[in-house]
């Protein structure tokens, strides 16, 4: 007797299920054929140290071949090289971001989650909440994610490798930092551009040496002051006479600078006079851990109170003698400015904002009466300006 209600093992499984997967694929893919396949490539300094197997280069090609053989449309590659993952500040990885709020990019495909980033909330964040709000879909090669297949495995551990890639960086953080404590605490020179008027000694790169021609414009910012100018009459000077501005020096004598080269090579700022007027090495000695940063996720450099620094004295020949600093430092601490009228207070330079420790600066017109004037905050000025 046969039963009408048995099922055949031989009848096939419902189509619709079989093909989801590729249609969903499918019409994404048909979406996105105007759009741009964002290939993303990251290598820190730390991750250059593994060898060719994470270089640009690399990953460069391990993505281009990925998106051909899987058909992805209009690939554009974005690189940040020599950038942390723990810091979304990265130039490529802004432009990425900048096309796909616009709604210009359709897939995004990195070598692997760590590439991405090392940050686990971020991440996240940028995974599943931006990407999702602008339609664009993540692929991980090597971690085998893809934001496609929700239901995925490797998607379910997603959460995790992120989170070891967040523990590395921290572990990395935490070696690097006890290796500059050691360093600077037995007197090597932590910054890694050496200041104006001196020089890296090519046999020793941790010995320096006197810039003589850059040396004698450190001098003569140092004896200008001595006579009473301040720093933006100082500036105005050194303009006026036409010297080169740091920048413009280090990059003419071939020199690494972290600035961009200046439009007016000759134009120099005031906070680059106090600066080298401020600057204890130029007495010959070196000075450590002179700032800090709050954790790996806050890059902020603060200032380290004078007490928890690191001074080692005689480590490289002296510019400026410590009687000519001393003397500086006191000018700079007891000078009284004059308004562009001539007028002076007696308080200049000696009063402080009760709120946020900032200098109060005297200010007058012509109109005002002597009991008029007044003193504003310099944190004040600068908000209004």
């Amino acid at each position: 007797m046969t039963n009408d209600d048995s099922v055949d093992i031989n009848t096939p499984p419902n189509p619709v299920l079989t093909v989801a997967s590729t249609q969903k694929e499918e019409q994404i893919m048909s979406r996105a054929t105007e759009k741009i396949t964002a290939l993303y490539c990251r290598l820190s300094q730390e991750d250059s140290l593994d060898g060719d197997s994470n270089s640009i280069v690399n990953q460069r090609i391990i993505l281009e071949r990925f998106a051909r053989e899987k058909h992805f449309p209009n690939p554009l590659c974005f690189v940040d090289d020599g950038y942390s993952g723990t810091n979304f500040e990265r130039p490529g990885f802004k432009k990425m971001l900048d096309e796909i709020e616009a709604d210009r990019v359709g897939v995004v495909i990195t070598k692997d989650l760590s590439r991405f980033g090392r940050n686990s909330a971020m991440v996240g964040m940028y995974i599943n909440v931006t990407f999702a709000q602008h339609g664009v879909r993540y692929i991980a090669i090597n971690d085998n994610f893809d934001t496609i297949d929700p239901n995925s495995v490797d998607n379910d551990f997603a959460g995790l490798k992120n989170w070891f890639n967040e523990f590395f960086a921290r572990d990395t953080s935490r070696k690097i930092r006890a290796v500059n404590k050691s360093k600077g605490e037995r007197g090597e020179p932590l910054t890694t551009n050496v200041p104006f008027g001196y020089l890296k000694n090519p046999e020793d790169t941790k010995q320096w040496l006197v810039d003589e021609v850059a040396a004698k414009v450190v001098r003569r910012i140092f004896t200008l002051c001595m006579e009473g100018r301040g720093p933006s009459q100082i500036a105005t000077q050194l303009e006026a006479d036409k010297v080169l501005n740091p920048t413009a020096y280090k990059l003419r004598q071939g020199v690494d600078t972290p600035h961009a080269e200046p439009e007016n090579p000759c134009r120099w700022h005031e906070s680059t006079i106090v600066n080298i007027l401020e600057r204890r090495e130029y007495t010959g000695c070196t000075v450590n851990f002179k700032t800090y940063t709050n954790s790996i996720w806050d890059k902020k450099q603060r200032e380290n109170p004078i007490e928890n620094q690191a001074v080692f004295y005689n480590t490289h020949p002296a510019i400026i003698e410590q009687e000519v600093f001393d003397k500086v430092q006191e000018i700079r601490q007891q000078r009284q400015r004059k308004s562009s009228l001539g007028k002076t207070s007696l308080f200049s330079g000696l009063v402080y904002c009760a709120d946020c420790k900032q200098k109060l600066y005297y200010c007058t017109t012509q109109y005002f009466e002597k009991r008029q004037d007044f003193f504003i905050c310099s944190t004040h000025r600068a908000d209004k300006a």
